[in-house]
């Protein structure tokens, strides 16, 4: 039974995806499959080992519900975990709302987004993540760790492109022993170049031989 559900949910995807406005590879599974399409007010709800793959993401979690034109928000809840392949994006959060349209991805609850190609990890419990301009968000309890580098704030922008990380709201950065603090810290995630910017004070601890 499980596996003529999830074979009918597959089905129904290419069907879905065939439709579709844009040309982005689009498919999905589960063990149950819930669908509503009367006009206007299309709705898809996966549950049970959910998997969404639209274009070079995929999407598992307990409960995925698909909606919107052409199928394009997509709505997951519980064990929520994401990988973006082309980007060398990965996500754990509890709950991930995602545009495919857009390329926008909303966190909501203590979640993670580790960047593999800038080997970057952030964690908050706020993230919303932009594919199309390479921007992440991310609000309230914001953890970053990169190398030797471990920041915190409350606030945080990484531009992905520029390798830039600008961190406000009591933020505080670690790197080798040492502690700097600021109104405003931007790091340079590929030089690890730390840049403070109002109400400076640190802790600088001295090293052997120096």
């Amino acid at each position: 039974m499980r596996r003529q559900s999830a074979l009918m949910a597959f089905a129904f995807a290419l069907a879905l995806a065939s439709g579709a406005a844009f040309a982005e590879p689009f498919s999905f599974s589960a063990d149950r499959v819930e669908s509503v399409l009367a006009a206007g007010k299309e709705r898809t709800v996966l549950a049970g080992r959910a998997k969404v793959q639209s274009g070079s993401l995929a999407i598992s979690a307990d409960r995925i519900e698909i909606s919107g034109e052409d199928w394009s928000l997509i709505v997951c809840e519980g064990a929520v975990s994401a990988v973006d392949s082309e980007r060398g994006i990965a996500i754990e959060t509890p709950r991930l709302s995602y545009d495919r349209k857009r390329k926008l991805s909303l966190m909501e609850g203590p979640s993670a987004l580790e960047d593999r190609k800038n080997a970057v990890l952030l964690k908050a419990d706020w993230i919303q993540d932009d594919g199309e301009m390479e921007l992440t968000l991310a609000q309230v309890n914001v953890r970053i760790l990169k190398d030797r580098l471990a920041c915190r704030a409350q606030y945080a922008m990484f531009r992905r492109s520029a390798k830039e990380l600008e961190l406000s709201g009591a933020p505080a950065v670690y790197k080798d022993g040492d502690e700097y603090r600021a109104t405003r810290i931007i790091v340079n995630t590929e030089t690890e170049e730390v840049r403070l910017e109002g109400a400076v004070r640190g802790r600088v601890e001295s090293k052997e031989g120096e």
